[in-house]
């Protein structure tokens, strides 16, 4: 059975796609709740018509959700939580804790649109947000220890400093 998608259905498709379903799944969910129509030729008629005519906004609304996604380039979470001695979190970290770090930083994004898997150990690890049907950002994210210091700037120092000491040593050897 095709289904017209009136709104976006998380792990099916998003808004006025064509999908193939089971007919149970559209008769009983889909079509009861507004979340879709069956896809007739005459509703396929007004759909090309209506994309035609939308055509504008959403290309509106993609350029607005890549604005997003630029942002979203240059964040690193840092989010902190119980942890046991042998470095085990405490239940695990998901995409509720990562969309309350990014409205923090004034990013207003559904926890819906975030995908990650559950995060049950310190570490560094990436979200993936779904903006857009076109537009995916990746962010990512350090679950640390509560209470522990954070210390991200100082051993990106240590590791610059030799580097340039050994680079003259190169151009002299260069130079003779």
């Amino acid at each position: 059975m095709e289904i017209i998608l009136k709104e976006d259905v998380i792990g099916l498709g998003y808004k006025n796609d064509i999908v193939k379903v089971k007919s149970g799944y559209g008769r009983n969910y889909l079509i009861p709740q507004g979340k879709g129509v069956i896809a007739s030729e005459s509703a396929k008629k007004v759909l090309a018509e209506n994309l035609r005519q939308q055509a504008v906004k959403l290309a509106k609304i993609k350029a607005e959700a890549q604005a997003v996604a630029d942002k979203l380039a240059g964040v690193a979470l840092t989010i902190a939580t119980k942890v046991s001695n042998s470095g085990v979190i405490y239940g695990s970290v998901n995409s509720l804790q990562i969309a309350d770090e990014l409205a923090k930083l004034g990013f207003d994004i559904d926890r819906k649109k975030i995908v990650v898997k559950d995060v049950k150990t310190v570490g560094d690890f990436v979200a993936v947000v779904k903006l857009h049907k076109e537009v995916v950002a990746e962010v990512p994210f350090k679950v640390i220890a509560e209470g522990a210091p954070v210390v991200e700037e100082a051993p990106a120092v240590v590791e610059e400093a030799p580097a340039e000491v050994e680079a003259p040593a190169e151009e002299e050897a260069a130079a003779e």
